[in-house]
């Protein structure tokens, strides 16, 4: 018979499947975060592919706060290296940088969905788990009034 002992291992797989049920919503987050970074670097991509020198380009300046600016050479493309630093790149170079960038990302993105398809497999199982539980506890009370019945009787 489980009594009180099936409880508490039902509370512990479902504070289980809780706790994975978070850990999923949190990587579907970094999924999204890593989406936006892809779409600003192919928006980069796109710029420089398309601009001309003496393009009227607008530039964040941070806060919401924009400004008009022209662009002096196309051919030279200021990337960002990583680790706080940056490079002047010539427009090929910049865009080959970039686009290595995005397929760290998409790397990044399939690594991140294994995961949660591995989380989402052990969440079903858990939840079978406690199903079968249920079931069995059930069972067992349906006994155990059966047997109260007969032996009133």
């Amino acid at each position: 018979m489980m009594g009180g002992g099936g409880q508490q291992q039902l509370q512990q797989l479902s504070q289980e499947i809780e706790a994975i049920d978070e850990e999923i919503a949190e990587l579907e987050t970094e999924i999204e975060s890593l989406r936006t970074r892809q779409s600003e670097i192919d928006e980069a991509v796109e710029a420089i592919e398309t601009l001309d020198t003496g393009a009227t380009v607008q530039v964040p300046l941070g806060g919401g706060a924009y400004l008009r600016a022209e662009v002096q050479d196309i051919d030279e493309v200021i990337v960002d290296l990583g680790g706080g630093y940056a490079a002047e790149q010539e427009q090929g170079d910049a865009i080959d940088a970039l686009e290595r960038k995005r397929d760290v990302l998409d790397d990044r993105i399939d690594d991140v969905d294994d995961e949660i398809s591995e989380l989402e497999s052990e969440s079903e199982e858990l939840e079978q788990q406690a199903q079968q539980m249920q079931q069995q506890m059930q069972q067992q009370q349906m006994q155990q009034l059966q047997q109260q019945q007969d032996e009133g009787e």
